[in-house]
């Protein structure tokens, strides 16, 4: 008797949340700083309050439209979303905000590859937006820059 092979899991769907004092300002700095897409799920937010499942409270204006008070993701622009809610189904980063700072180094960090002939000048792109040099590594398995987003974020520029 030949047995079937087991078919391979589907991947899962994922994205990476980071805690964040204020998660609008976070999601344009790093919307900037990858070239990513800040996503607009206003028309969800709309759909949301008119049926009074979020109240008016639970909402902001994020550039001229209603968004949700304390979360908000960027996805990277090629991906597919939903159309209906905004919503990636690709590359994403969610901001949400919670009450307390961050207060020791990240356990989990993004590293930004923009190539060893462009790492200075973008260090100086990402400063611009708001970003701070933590420290330069040089070691014999490379070199990069260790950098902080605005809320204190750590991430590298290799």
């Amino acid at each position: 008797m030949t047995e079937t092979p087991a078919a391979a899991p589907t991947p899962l769907h994922w994205k990476l949340v980071v805690d964040s004092a204020d998660p609008h300002a976070q999601a344009d700095f790093w919307a900037a700083a990858l070239h990513y897409t800040v996503e607009d799920n206003s028309a969800l937010v709309r759909r949301l309050l008119e049926a009074g499942v979020v109240p008016a409270e639970g909402t902001v204006d994020f550039h001229g439209r209603p968004a949700f008070r304390d979360l908000i993701a960027v996805r990277h622009p090629d991906d597919p979303y939903d159309e209906g809610s905004g919503t990636g189904l690709g590359r994403r980063l969610l901001f949400q905000r919670v009450p307390e700072a961050k207060t020791v180094k990240n356990r989990l960090h993004l590293d930004l590859h923009p190539g060893a002939e462009r790492r200075d000048e973008e260090v100086e792109r990402l400063e611009g937006l708001g970003a701070g040099v933590l420290r330069r590594v040089r070691e014999q398995g490379g070199e990069w820059v260790v950098m902080a987003d605005p809320e204190g974020n750590e991430f590298c520029v290799q």
